[in-house]
């Protein structure tokens, strides 16, 4: 939410840019889109830092089919392609 506001608010005041120049306004949402995919990436690895640590917790607990058949796979991000 504090991302979208951000951008929200610099968006507006920022030149467009023309026919010959691309403008900030192009530059500045390349920036705010990296920034975001970087922390999405960033949340993705801490998530699975989480899973692994928490699968490890189970696998003490539990035996290890049942882990890997029907805990984990509740546990993981969806894949979503680039």
């Amino acid at each position: 939410n504090e991302e979208i506001n951000s951008i929200n608010e610099i968006l507006p005041n920022t030149p467009a840019g023309d026919d010959f120049n691309v403008g900030e306004k192009a530059q500045v949402m390349r920036m705010w889109i990296r920034a975001v995919l970087h922390k999405i990436i960033h949340y993705k690895a801490e998530h699975q830092r989480y899973l692994n640590e928490a699968a490890s917790a189970l696998q003490l607990a539990l035996p290890q089919d049942i882990v890997i058949k029907n805990v984990r796979p509740f546990l993981e991000l969806p894949n979503i392609a680039a």
